[in-house]
């Protein structure tokens, strides 16, 4: 047991890394993370909120269990000298006569860590056995591939000891987490998930705010690549290469351009789509609450683009006051039209 205690007392300070970087992470992902269950459940459940964040623990241990401590100083491992692949599968027999009890937990710890990572695969993520053992395999061999090449090159050698055994007990420990959670599906079945139509005209302030993120993700990164395509033809062109080099001229195209972009995508688009935007689509909603026709419907698109239009530059004072009027009113200011 004393051995036990001293094998897990190494892995302390990985495991206090993790769980210090895991509120920052968990901020980082949350509204990716929203709007992944929204699309696949079609609903947040208190259990798939858990899941996730819980998911999201386990990967930055794996990472911190796995990477850390990364070298620092003049000299050592990764800085002047590297430590070569193991790719012998039986090397684990060796080890095992060598060093008797150590290397055994060795090898349990290697299958019992990627567990919790098959039983997301099965249970989460729906998986199938071959595709949870891939994933296994898949995760393993960057963890490996990192380790064997100094982060992908970030340190001038490897600092740690890559592994094919590790693979082999990595990808183990994962079908065995796949075959817990088959079983644990017969106990305790899995929610059913969103139809393939299914989408809400009653969606909640955490919805329609996960959907308009997505849309703004969408015209940003649409905004940049335009602009950049712009800026390309006039530079191109030599008897405006000046005009190119032009702050003005940038500042003023992207302004002009995502001002478009913003007009399609949360006024166009949601016009011919019966009201679903494209992250509204993704979330599985329509931000028309009920049915409009002719110049009552133009009116609400209309003033739907006005609101959101003046809540983006006062970001943090529209959103408390949107909240507000959605927590009295149980719907939006435009829903009024």
């Amino acid at each position: 047991m004393g051995r036990i205690e001293t094998f897990l007392g190494g892995y302390s300070e990985n495991f206090a890394v993790a769980l210090a970087a895991w509120p920052f992470f968990s901020f980082t992902l949350t509204l990716p993370i929203l709007a992944y269950l929204y699309h696949r459940d079609g609903r947040l459940r208190l259990t798939s909120v858990v899941t996730v964040y819980l998911a999201v623990l386990y990967m930055l241990g794996l990472g911190c269990f796995t990477l850390y401590p990364l070298p620092s100083g003049n000299e050592g491992l990764g800085i002047t000298y590297g430590i070569p692949w193991q790719l012998n599968p039986l090397a684990f027999v060796g080890d095992i006569a060598k060093d008797g009890i150590h290397a055994v937990l060795q090898i349990l710890f290697n299958v019992v860590f990627f567990v919790p990572l098959g039983f997301i695969a099965g249970r989460f993520l729906r998986m199938g056995l071959v595709k949870s053992a891939l994933l296994g395999l898949a995760v393993s061999l960057a963890i490996e591939a990192a380790q064997g090449t100094g982060l992908f090159g970030i340190y001038s050698y490897s600092f740690r000891t890559a592994d094919v055994d590790d693979l082999i007990w990595n990808t183990s420990g994962a079908i065995v987490g796949w075959l817990a959670a088959s079983w644990f599906a017969r106990v305790l079945p899995p929610g059913a998930l969103a139809e393939e139509d299914e989408v809400t005209a009653s969606p909640s302030f955490l919805r329609r705010f996960v959907a308009f993120w997505l849309d703004m993700t969408l015209v940003g990164v649409a905004t940049m690549v335009l602009c950049a395509i712009i800026s390309f033809v006039v530079w191109s062109v030599s008897e405006l290469a000046w005009l190119a080099n032009s702050e003005a001229f940038k500042d003023s195209w992207m302004f002009w351009v995502s001002g478009v972009l913003f007009v399609v995508v949360e006024g166009v688009v949601p016009f011919v789509r019966k009201g679903q935007t494209p992250g509204g689509s993704f979330v599985r909603m329509t931000c028309e609450t009920r049915e409009r026709t002719g110049w009552h419907r133009v009116a609400f698109f209309v003033l739907r683009l006005i609101v959101l239009g003046l809540a983006l530059p006062y970001f943090p004072l529209a959103v408390p006051l949107l909240l507000i009027f959605y927590a009295i009113k149980r719907c939006m200011p435009y829903d009024l039209i």
